[in-house]
């Protein structure tokens, strides 16, 4: 994957991918069906990424939110000044959202005063000191905020200062690929947050780092090396943090891996496939999330445009593919629950929509798709 520009291989929408509108009845509508009293906190609000550098062009942040308890997103509101926006994550208090700036080559990581979290406020952007940061999480310490360069396969540390705003990168690590250039797509903590772990799609890795809170210096502790050509994108914990699930970009599979939290060690356990058996054609996972109970495991699949559901059995340790329906759109890369667990909101970058699946939640499973919002080349959607 050496030189592969994320907006080439992944991001860029050509003429054929704007004609491949899957949702395409949706687009441009807020409705949905009626919706029982408890189906939603009311009004939360809801920041969307898009890419401004992609044809045709996002928006960068937008502000959007809910009337009521309906699961219906309102029109967006754009923030200015954010270009690129492709992640998002809170501090504790709430107070400050911070942004991947998606920029190639030259990244930027994004402060947003939240106090009204539907006004946000820019308080100032620094360099992530790579190409195209694709992922941030901020450090259970509330110290740092951690971002993975996927254009330069680096994890960069930056202080947290008063007031929210973000200082210069403290430490800067490099992954090394063996066979194909290096790139870094997620950087999270563990449950524990004694942890910090990178997933690197092109090195085949899940590497496993001690931050010392002091210095901002992260040390190595462990790569779990995947086999050649596995591609790991994301990963995410099993709520009684011994095991994770790590999902393949290029091969349409998720990785059962067993944490001790002690020691900072993955073990790969068992590889299940995120598509149905005879699956053909552009098959490449985007995003995977849980639920709160442990039970299920959901992952976005571009190509086919599917949401894939997983059950989980022994303590999280066993996964099985039980369920996949349509994401109403056409490259679905990212995948949200709600705060009551009963609604999905996928975001189909290349069809520009934001679509809602109902989600039952006895039996775990999405049903048909309810409503849209149109974004365009948008790539995420956070709940505050």
């Amino acid at each position: 994957m050496a030189g592969l520009s994320r907006r080439t291989f992944l991001g860029g929408v050509g003429a054929a991918g704007l004609g491949t509108v899957l949702g395409a009845q949706f687009a441009n509508t807020a409705s949905a069906a009626p919706a029982t009293p408890d189906a939603c906190v009311a009004d939360p609000t809801a920041y969307i990424g898009s890419y401004t550098s992609a044809s045709p062009a996002g928006h960068g942040l937008d502000v959007s939110g809910r009337a009521g308890t309906a699961p219906a997103l309102k029109p967006v509101k754009t923030v200015p000044g954010v270009p690129d926006a492709s992640w998002f994550d809170l501090s504790k208090d709430r107070r400050t959202l911070y942004v991947t700036n998606e920029g190639e080559p030259n990244g930027k990581i994004s402060a947003l005063n939240v106090d009204n979290p539907a006004k946000p406020r820019l308080l100032g952007a620094v360099s992530s000191k790579g190409s195209a940061p694709t992922h941030l999480s901020v450090h259970p310490s509330q110290k740092y905020v951690l971002a993975a360069n996927y254009g330069t396969g680096t994890v960069v540390v930056l202080p947290i200062l008063a007031g929210g705003k973000l200082g210069e990168a403290t430490d800067l690590v490099k992954h090394v690929g063996a066979e194909r250039d290096a790139h870094a797509h997620q950087v999270v903590s563990d449950p524990t947050g004694h942890w910090v772990l990178s997933v690197d799609l092109g090195a085949d890795s899940v590497y496993v780092y001690k931050l010392n809170l002091g210095t901002g210096k992260l040390t190595l502790n462990q790569q779990l090396k995947l086999p050649s050509g596995a591609g790991p994108r994301h990963l995410v914990f099993h709520p009684n943090g011994r095991y994770a699930y790590i999902v393949g970009e290029l091969r349409p599979e998720v990785t059962v891996a067993s944490w001790d939290a002690t020691a900072g060690k993955l073990t790969a356990l068992s590889v299940v496939p995120a598509v149905p058996p005879g699956s053909t054609g552009d098959l490449y996972p985007g995003e995977i999330i849980t639920s709160r109970d442990g039970r299920f495991v959901y992952a976005t699949v571009r190509g086919p445009n599917t949401l894939a559901t997983f059950t989980t059995a022994d303590g999280g340790k066993t996964l099985k593919l039980v369920s996949t329906v349509v994401s109403g759109g056409n490259w679905p890369r990212h995948v949200a629950l709600d705060a009551t667990e009963k609604w999905f909101y996928v975001s189909n970058q290349r069809s520009g929509t934001v679509t809602w699946l109902p989600r039952d939640p006895a039996t775990g499973l999405p049903g048909a798709v309810a409503g849209s919002l149109a974004v365009p080349s948008v790539n995420s959607v956070f709940f505050a």
